[in-house]
């Protein structure tokens, strides 16, 4: 089972080399054929010229023994019925058709050329008078044995790499989310091995912030819920309308935390918004403030978003301003070429710059600051995501003359750009 894949691709590289051997050592084969023939035929002709058929007996003999002295060979010349005519050297058989070629000392090469006259001439010597030829099948065998050895470390190399990758993926499906695959080079199964990574970053940065996000509200929550619980105790025992008003205002509390909860959890899951269209910024900051009783200016921008969202983000930094802040607040909308700008400040104490920078963590509570008093919530967490989600950002700023200052930059609308 580990070795599948390997098998596989190692398996069709040598049957790929085979096929490749075979048709080569085919076509060298039949190739050598042809040759053969051409030399069979210009040898034939070669031994006619030397012993032509009006040679006389004598002449025949004095010329085999010449040819038997320079090539160390055994010669005989036999006419068209097979019977012996002429030899020189070691006697060969009186009849070509007996053929008794092997010799007392060893075995001997033998050739028998068939002349065009008919008659045929028999040479027997320790090498064999022609080209000699190797066997391709051989050389083709071991080309493609030597070409499968190299082969085998790259393959199990590449197949290696895919199993890491699998268990990599395996263990991350059993629940461990800090399992990560090796990404090395720049092949595809880097490629792959990057982006699997990448999607297991996420998914765990997801499961840490809903994790958190869990924690947290699950701890905000019990402080309303048992501000409730009392109030609902005490309005059964002596109602009156000052309970009923507490245990009103500790429901709708909840409400806006769960609503907030589920907000932040929808946002988390997506990184551009479902239906964009322009939004007026300047119109949708008048509404908020005149809901909240802060005071609004500005020149008019349009942005491209969700309004409902862009009303969320502006009613949040209004109302933490009015819980955490000091009056006045103010709201403006300003505009350059590419940018709108919103920025929202009050005149209270400010945040130290100590705690600035965690401004924006969900449900953070500044050092200090009582569980009665209560920390910052999702409101500051759920403007810097919608902000994100536009295409925008959000930054703390302490204004000249002290106070606190929440600036949202947010992209123009393309239409409307310079």
């Amino acid at each position: 089972m580990r070795s599948r894949l390997f098998l596989k691709i190692y398996l069709t590289l040598l049957a790929s080399l085979a096929a490749v051997a075979v048709a080569s050592a085919a076509f060298v084969w039949f190739g050598r054929g042809e040759e053969d023939l051409s030399w069979q035929s210009q040898r034939a002709q070669f031994v006619a010229a030397l012993i032509p058929p009006d040679m006389d007996l004598r002449s025949v003999e004095a010329t085999l023994e010449r040819l038997s002295k320079a090539f160390g060979a055994d010669i005989a010349v036999y006419d068209r019925g097979g019977r012996l005519i002429a030899s020189a050297g070691r006697p060969l058989p009186r009849d070509i058709r007996e053929r008794p070629w092997r010799h007392g000392r060893g075995t001997f090469h033998t050739m028998v050329t068939e002349l065009p006259d008919g008659r045929a001439v028999a040479a027997r010597m320790e090498r064999p008078f022609r080209p000699v030829g190797r066997n391709p099948l051989a050389y083709l065998a071991l080309i493609a044995g030597v070409i499968g050895l190299a082969a085998y470390p790259v393959v199990r190399h590449l197949t290696r790499r895919l199993e890491r990758l699998r268990a990599g993926v395996d263990a991350w499906g059993r629940g461990d989310f800090v399992a990560r695959v090796p990404a090395n080079g720049s092949d595809e199964v880097a490629a792959v091995a990057k982006s699997f990574n990448k999607a297991a970053d996420h998914v765990e940065r997801l499961i840490k912030s809903h994790r958190a996000l869990l924690a947290n509200a699950s701890h905000e929550l019990r402080s309303p819920l048992a501000r409730l619980r009392i109030a609902i105790d005490l309005y059964e025992k002596a109602p009156d309308a000052k309970r009923k008003e507490e245990v009103v205002r500790n429901l709708a509390e909840l409400d806006t935390l769960v609503e907030e909860i589920l907000l932040a959890s929808r946002l988390d899951h997506v990184e551009k918004l479902d239906a964009p269209e322009p939004v007026d910024l300047l119109a949708v900051v008048s509404e908020e403030g005149a809901r909240n009783g802060v005071e609004v200016s500005g020149t008019p921008a349009t942005v491209t978003g969700d309004a409902r969202l862009l009303g969320r983000l502006v009613r949040n930094l209004m109302q933490n301003a009015l819980r955490h802040g000091g009056p006045p607040v103010t709201a403006t909308v300003s505009r350059t070429e590419s940018t709108v700008e919103l920025r929202v400040r009050d005149h209270g104490p400010g945040i130290p710059e100590s705690e600035s920078a965690r401004l924006f963590e969900p449900f953070y509570r500044p050092s200090g600051r009582s569980e009665a008093a209560g920390g910052w919530g999702l409101g500051l967490a759920l403007v810097r995501q919608i902000a994100e989600r536009h295409g925008g950002a959000v930054r703390y700023e302490t204004p000249p003359g002290g106070g606190a200052s929440f600036v949202v930059t947010l992209p123009v609308h393309p239409g409307l750009a310079a």
